[in-house]
């Protein structure tokens, strides 16, 4: 399991292969009675579009910090860790990738009460949808799951941002 969980983080190309079987097993349930190219297709667009966002997300963080690939999942891996880099230049990248993340957390901050309210109205609009049309059963297992997924947000963004500002505060000592 450590070393799936290491390969997902070094390659994208693993990563990209991930999210093109979840979204084809997704696709096959939620359209059966489509043709396996179209299930094929709409996979490897979701995979598509997903392993870009990656990328560029990616390639931001890795100009901010200094570093390569391989370099910035170590850095990643010692912040989720709590471990402070001994080496200077370490130090230095980890500053650098702390700030970088910590700002863009902050940016993105102020748009979360909007997404949160725009998930809200879609969950319940489905809801109502749902209702009007006499069924129950899907509408009301789509609006707790788009609960579930808010909470899994705000609750990894919130521990994010604690253990971002705890390597900050970490670094600063050193």
């Amino acid at each position: 399991m450590l070393s799936l969980k290491r390969l997902l983080e070094r390659s994208l190309t693993a990563q990209a292969a991930l999210v093109f079987l979840l979204g084809l097993g997704i696709t096959v349930l939620m359209r059966r009675d489509e043709h396996p190219v179209v299930w094929v297709f709409q996979s490897a667009l979701y995979a598509g579009v997903a392993i870009t966002v990656v990328a560029v997300q990616r390639r931001r963080a890795t100009r901010a910090a200094g570093t390569d690939a391989s370099g910035l999942a170590g850095l990643n891996r010692k912040v989720r860790r709590q471990e402070v880099p001994r080496d200077p230049g370490e130090q230095s990248a980890m500053r650098r990738l702390v700030a970088e993340q910590l700002g863009q957390m902050e940016r993105t901050g102020k748009w979360l009460p909007f997404w949160l309210g725009a998930m809200g109205l879609v969950a319940v609009g489905i809801f109502v949808l749902g209702a009007i049309g006499g069924s129950l059963v899907f509408p009301l297992l789509f609006a707790v799951g788009v609960v579930a997924l808010c909470a899994w947000v705000l609750w990894m963004r919130r521990r994010s941002l604690e253990r971002l500002r705890w390597m900050r505060q970490a670094l600063r000592q050193e």
